[in-house]
């Protein structure tokens, strides 16, 4: 059920494949299915409507960063609706994340897209992946974790994000900002997600990117679900069942939309389209243990408080 959250609404809707779902309610993959188990779930095709953010008035004077606004950072900018959680929360040049030492990897990262950020000579050529030693040697992941085991250094917050610094780029390719992933899913029909988030920047004035790991539960043979994954390297790196993004887009007059989407950790034919896996976000929050529209409407009630106060 669509939640209803304002009068001025904007609603748009995008075909689910339930089995790229989240939660009980939306059984696993069978790895046998053809096509990996996406056609399999043609059945069970639902539409899913794009979740609509009260609209702020454009009288708002609280605005994110800007080119050139002096004293606001690019990751303080990222804060501006809130974590999804608070538990070992780091800041890096232009992206904060929420560190999981128990699965070696970020349970979310949070970055801010404009055209700015996207613009610049910096080369991912000149980039490493590198250990965080941030993080305690007992909960972090190493690049021996990776090698040989057929999994990418998967960014979450994407490289190509990052142009306009070098500094911000190299950020990027801390292993605390990497997950295990397919490398079929990474090059192709991940990158076509990382793109369109990209693309966007031309039709709102701020795309704000959440982008995170899920490890979903799987009916086996005995009829029962069991939230099962595989770990790599000598310290058991965890390898996502799925993957996240939650996107905040912000138009020129203050409204706010909302898209989250997920993504199966296994060969996902690149042709298949980005509608296909759009998911209500409730079932990201539950399956995640994050809380998304909470912040977002505290943020939007306080600047529709403010516009009120100045009207």
């Amino acid at each position: 059920m669509q939640r209803m959250f304002s009068s001025k609404l904007f609603v748009s809707g995008a075909s689910l494949v339930v089995g790229v779902g989240v939660g009980a309610a939306l059984v696993g993959f069978n790895t046998n299915d053809e096509s990996r188990g996406l056609k399999s779930h043609r059945g069970l095709l639902e539409r899913v409507p794009v979740i609509p953010i009260p609209s702020v008035d454009a009288a708002s004077n609280l605005i994110p960063y800007q080119p050139g606004q002096a004293g606001v950072s690019k990751s303080t900018a990222a804060m501006k609706y809130g974590f999804p959680s608070l538990a070992n929360i780091k800041t890096r040049e232009s992206y904060v994340t929420s560190y999981d030492p128990r699965n070696r990897t970020a349970a979310w990262v949070i970055e801010q897209l404009n055209p700015e950020t996207l613009t610049g000579s910096s080369d991912r050529k000149n980039c490493e992946f590198k250990d965080d030693d941030s993080v305690h040697m007992y909960h972090r992941a190493t690049n021996a974790d990776y090698r040989g085991t057929g999994f990418d250094r998967g960014h979450l917050a994407a490289a190509a994000n990052h142009k306009w610094s070098q500094k911000a780029m190299d950020d990027t390719f801390y292993l605390s900002n990497v997950s295990p992933q397919d490398p079929h899913m990474n090059r192709n029909a991940w990158n076509n997600l990382e793109q369109y988030c990209r693309s966007l920047t031309k039709h709102y004035l701020n795309v704000f990117v959440c982008t995170g790991p899920l490890y979903l539960p799987r009916q086996e043979p005995d009829g029962k679900l069991y939230v099962k994954y595989q770990v790599v390297g000598k310290n058991h790196v965890a390898v996502p069942t799925h993957f996240f993004k939650v996107l905040i887009l912000e138009k020129q007059r203050g409204e706010v939309e909302l898209r989250s989407y997920v993504m199966p950790n296994m060969p996902v034919d690149e042709k298949i389209p980005l509608e296909r896996f759009l998911v209500p976000i409730e079932s990201i929050e539950r399956a995640s243990g994050l809380l998304f529209v909470a912040n977002i409407m505290k943020r939007t009630s306080a600047l529709q408080a403010i516009t009120m106060g100045h009207s």
